[in-house]
């Protein structure tokens, strides 16, 4: 069946528009590999505005975080890519992993003038895998505050070793997913990492299902059951909640880590345990010791590496970027495009005192995307109890840790009112002359608007 359109009857401002309006980003160069093109969504994935770049050089624009520019291989090669996976840096330093297609530009004549480039974000595909497939790494552990970068310091080399880690911090802070990332930058991390929480599981249960048992062992032990060391072979055994265990269970793991074998209830023969352990408390571990509740020998075995990872409200000048991750990942799960948060509302967000941590601020950003339907965070889309509570909470004075959501707020803001800072200004609950100073103070473009 033959087209009704005949594309070469589309001039090019038809074609302009039809690859303005697609999601994915395009971008063109010419045989000197500069850029000719920019489309509306390689602005958006890139974060970079296509007046600059514009004249530059491909390489320098698509900052891939490992590896060469796909355009520069196409050009040198002449042979086209479709779909290789690339993670390149968006300008505000995020690693944004893309899917990337590129072919050869020809003119009339067939003469090769240079190279076209489409890309699509891959965020939310990379986001739900790692949610399957528990696949997270140090550059998932959100944290610029002192606190946090002598972690990141800490953990490369410990996940080079085999040595038992001991994790300690309060509930929500990211014990799992420091966990998750040393198993995965480690030499077990094709191997699995098997997660017990051993505070859910009754005490009863949890000796067969750290061990396993053999048919028989009793009543129902019809069939022989591997343990969770057995399925943790050549991997990481992760054991949360550490400090919940009963004392006979504390002398049986003991053996494991003097030994490095266990038994199978019901068995006579030892199994070689090759595991790492990795265990997690969020309880004071010393003072149970004191009290005899935790055996003095079993910690030391465990606390080989101790890492103690600080509760949220000792590092605040991560709230800000955590509160951008977390709406970044938001917009993609809901398909939303929420801007940030406004002013008021990062100062009752900044002045909370967070009792269960990261998961908490995750989790008030959430319910703020339910209750947000476009735009800003207002305080009134914030849960009710921070409501209440902002009231009586004294402004914060904006500082250069803050600086960065600010200046993405507003420039998300602005373009989104086609630079009229009027409009800006009420979507954003400022007045315009707030909103005037700021972009002078932030060198943000000023769009002079009619009378």
């Amino acid at each position: 069946m033959k087209a009704d359109i005949n594309t070469q009857e589309m001039n090019v401002e038809e074609l302009l528009t039809i690859v303005e309006s697609i999601s994915d980003g395009v971008m063109a160069v010419n045989n000197d590999l500069q850029v000719i093109y920019f489309n509306n969504s390689a602005e958006i994935i890139t974060g970079k505005k296509r007046e600059a770049v514009i004249g530059m050089n491909c390489n320098t624009v698509m900052s891939v975080c490992d590896g060469d520019c796909a355009m520069i291989e196409t050009i040198q090669s002449k042979k086209r890519m479709v779909n290789q996976y690339l993670c390149i840096n968006r300008s505000d330093g995020k690693e944004v992993p893309i899917s990337v297609s590129t072919a050869l530009l020809k003119d009339k004549t067939g003469k090769i003038v240079g190279g076209v480039e489409t890309f699509r974000d891959l965020s939310l595909v990379e986001t739900l895998r790692k949610e399957l497939e528990y696949s997270y790494s140090f550059s998932d552990i959100i944290g610029h505050s002192q606190l946090m970068q002598n972690l990141f310091e800490l953990i490369p080399i410990i996940a080079q070793s085999d040595s038992t880690v001991l994790i300690e911090g309060e509930s929500g802070t990211g014990k799992e997913l420091v966990a998750r990332a040393i198993h995965n930058s480690s030499h077990r991390q094709q191997n699995p990492m098997i997660v017990v929480n051993s505070g859910a599981i009754p005490d009863t249960l949890l000796e067969s299902e750290l061990f396993g048992y053999k048919a028989g062992a009793f009543t129902d032990a019809k069939k022989d059951k591997l343990g969770r060391f057995a399925l943790a072979k050549g991997g990481t055994l992760f054991l949360d909640e550490i400090g919940d265990i009963s004392s006979a269970l504390q002398v049986k793991l003991l053996r494991v880590l003097q030994d490095q074998v266990y038994e199978p209830l019901g068995s006579v023969k030892s199994e070689k345990a090759n595991v790492r352990i990795i265990a997690a408390t969020n309880k004071n571990l010393v003072k149970l010791m004191e009290t005899g509740q935790f055996r003095q020998d079993l910690y030391y075995r465990l606390n080989v590496v101790g890492l103690s990872l600080p509760p949220l409200r000792e590092r605040e000048t991560d709230i800000p970027l955590l509160i951008d991750h977390f709406i970044g990942k938001f917009n993609l799960i809901f398909n939303k495009d929420i801007l940030g948060v406004t002013h008021f509302a990062l100062n009752i967000l900044m002045k909370h005192h967070y009792p269960g941590n990261v998961r908490e601020l995750e989790n008030i950003i959430e319910h703020a995307f339910v209750v947000c339907p476009s735009g800003v965070i207002r305080p009134e889309y914030l849960p009710h109890f921070l409501q209440n509570s902002s009231r009586s909470i004294p402004l914060f004075e904006v500082n250069g840790s803050l600086e960065q959501v600010e200046i993405l707020t507003i420039t998300a803001a602005l373009k989104r009112n086609n630079g009229q800072r009027k409009e800006t200004a009420l979507e954003l609950g400022i007045n315009p002359s707030t909103l005037y100073r700021k972009m002078q103070k932030y060198k943000l473009p000023c769009k002079t608007e009619k009378s």
